[in-house]
């Protein structure tokens, strides 16, 4: 029997509850790390994390084992968790309920890291993507 190939590559951008600046210097590595985990957990390779105090960007090799929104609600549950029960208990922290999702092409995977791994230069040099900086919750929001 043969096996199933997939190579979808996907970009992915959530934010904190409110956008409030909850991941900070102290605790982005740990959560990184924890939501890396995560999905070599569900055989996910990672190819890029990084963001900003009040957002997060993760771009994946999806696996063809877990639907995108599964993926997101062990990524999101389980790490809002570990930042509660571990790295600062007894504080709150929440994602907002959204997320964006982009596939990125074979082609353009390379761009998309270094946007990823530059998030906090790109931040403060205002040479963002609009469209890869904001969820669904957001747009609703900003209306």
């Amino acid at each position: 029997m043969g096996q199933n190939k997939l190579r979808a590559f996907l970009h992915f951008i959530w934010a904190t509850h409110d956008r409030l600046p909850l991941i900070t210097e102290e605790i982005e590595r740990d959560l990184y790390r924890y939501i890396s985990a995560v999905c070599r957990d569900d055989q996910c390779e990672v190819l890029a994390i990084g963001g900003m105090p009040d957002h997060v960007h993760l771009l994946v090799g999806l696996s063809n084992t877990i639907s995108l929104a599964d993926l997101m609600k062990h990524v999101k549950g389980g790490s809002s968790r570990f930042v509660t029960q571990k790295l600062k208990p007894g504080e709150w922290f929440a994602w907002q309920s959204s997320y964006a999702v982009f596939a990125v092409s074979p082609r353009d995977k390379k761009m998309v890291i270094g946007y990823i791994q530059n998030q906090k230069r790109h931040h403060a040099e205002n040479t963002l993507w609009p469209e890869a900086e904001t969820t669904e919750e957001d747009a609703e929001t900003n209306n």
